[in-house]
């Protein structure tokens, strides 16, 4: 804890005290009768209320002394730290429809591609040691979409609960909730950003921090199809997206030519899997917002994505260090009026003098 006095040069004044003092031994000066001897007086000793005769004077002086103090204005602190984030709101768009069931490459293993997307989702989030540090200061929310899209995390900096809603996306099974509506999904997660800042205010967590500022809005979109449902198309929602200054990329899953492998007793074979990404409106959508468009056909092109994402999109972290100090010159004070109500007590009733 520091100490220190708001006005230090009040304490000049203690200089003064010594001069109160022999002021006070002057003036308390008595008269004198004189007597031939004195010898026999000494030896009767000093009582009780002689020796404490100067003590109205001493507790008059201290209390000079507090005031002093207190006009100096003591002051104790403690220094803090306090972390004040700006970070980037990240909507993370999912493309869940039956489409997204085809394999592909992951670390050697063929997975569905929306098992891929999420596995390498969760090291952009998290890091991987690798390629990828992670996002630890952003606001990371989700949106999932087939036929219709779906919030399924709000904002928040805990990713760990975000990852545990990752693990809900499931691909559809039901022929009526199959589709691919991208404009919507767009659209939706462009509405969720617009009121980032109010809806963390309203639901910030307990591991999160109330010192934050949203630097920019960012959409990471991810499909493996054509836009064929909804009520946006892609084009009408990436313009409502740069109105609200709402930067979108888009990632293309999968084989640009409608493709993807598949393992037999005889070997991996290529065929086609009767639907292909449809790059103009991801290009288009992209573009108007000043993001960019890649494809990607293996967990390794997924991150080297997620790599040029991270280096596009940076957030930081600003300590900034601060003393709360709290006014101490109370309890000099209310010492000193102590001590003069003690004083006048003293010397009017005990060591009460007569002229």
């Amino acid at each position: 804890m520091d100490i220190r006095f708001a006005s230090p040069w009040a304490l000049l004044a203690l200089a003064l005290v010594p001069l109160v003092a022999l002021w006070l031994s002057r003036r308390g000066g008595s008269g004198s009768v004189r007597f031939s001897s004195i010898a026999n007086a000494r030896l009767s000793g000093s009582s009780l209320r002689r020796r404490l005769a100067p003590l109205p004077a001493a507790l008059r002086l201290a209390a000079v002394a507090l005031l002093v103090i207190a006009l100096a204005r003591p002051q104790a602190g403690r220094e803090k730290v306090r972390d004040v984030t700006k970070g980037i709101a990240i909507q993370m768009v999912l493309d869940r429809s039956s489409s997204m069931s085809a394999e592909m490459d992951y670390r050697g293993m063929h997975l569905d591609r929306l098992s891929v997307v999420k596995k390498v989702f969760d090291e952009f989030v998290m890091g991987n040691g690798q390629t990828l540090e992670g996002r630890p200061n952003d606001l990371i929310g989700m949106v999932a979409f087939a036929r219709y899209a779906d919030t399924m995390a709000p904002l928040t900096l805990g990713h760990g609960a975000l990852l545990r809603f990752l693990d809900q996306v499931k691909i559809v099974t039901r022929r009526t909730e199959d589709g691919t509506a991208i404009g919507d999904a767009i659209a939706l997660a462009a509405a969720r950003l617009k009121t980032a800042e109010e809806d963390y205010a309203r639901f910030a967590g307990e591991g999160d921090t109330k010192d934050y500022t949203i630097t920019s809005k960012i959409i990471i979109l991810l499909t493996d199809g054509q836009n064929n449902f909804g009520r946006w198309t892609p084009e009408e929602a990436a313009k409502l997206a740069a109105q609200w200054g709402i930067k979108i990329y888009t990632i293309g899953v999968g084989d640009a030519e409608g493709v993807t492998s598949v393992r037999t007793l005889l070997g991996t074979f290529k065929v086609p899997t009767g639907a292909r990404v449809d790059m103009r409106p991801l290009r288009t959508v992209a573009e108007t917002t000043g993001g960019i468009f890649r494809m990607a056909d293996s967990d390794e092109a997924l991150r080297e994505v997620y790599a040029e994402i991270d280096r596009l999109e940076k957030s930081e972290v600003e300590s900034v260090r601060y003393v709360d100090y709290r006014e101490m010159f109370v309890p000099f004070a209310l010492a000193a009026l102590l001590l003069v109500v003690l004083e006048a007590i003293v010397s009017s009733t005990a060591l009460r003098r007569i002229p």
